[in-house]
């Protein structure tokens, strides 16, 4: 998606691009990650930011939430669904503001949230990043 102009993607057309970038993902790893919703919403939740000691709201893609696969037991009785947020606006404000297209910052947020369901955290993504 390369246009700059017009109405900007609304939620059904970030929520499809989303759905683009899991098919790109290998079937090895796609496999641990059926059943994880996607669900976009504009902003993230004010308790979130709080949180996650975020103070712009423009300042987070993305979330997981749910149990990670290095955490989750077998005998644990099922909980809540995993999910994987995307925030539409702050998206779409890294799309205007930068260089990547919005299927790149959408995948590459899918990617890192993905990352977390697998256990890993921040610094461990930056460094197989740097990798």
């Amino acid at each position: 998606m390369t246009r700059r102009f017009g109405l900007p993607p609304g939620a059904e057309e970030v929520a499809a691009l989303a759905e683009e970038a899991m098919t790109a993902i290998p079937e090895a790893l796609r496999r641990h990650v059926r059943g994880i919703a996607i669900l976009v919403e504009d902003f993230p939740e004010a308790d979130v930011l709080d949180e996650m000691e975020i103070d712009d709201w423009f300042g987070l893609l993305g979330l997981y939430q749910g149990v990670s696969l290095d955490r989750a037991s077998v005998v644990d009785a099922p909980g809540d669904l995993d999910r994987i947020y995307l925030y539409r606006r702050p998206l779409l404000d890294a799309w205007a503001a930068g260089e990547d297209t919005l299927e790149d910052l959408i995948a590459n947020t899918i990617i890192h949230e993905i990352g977390h369901h697998f256990g890993l955290g921040d610094d461990d993504m930056e460094r197989l990043e740097e990798e």
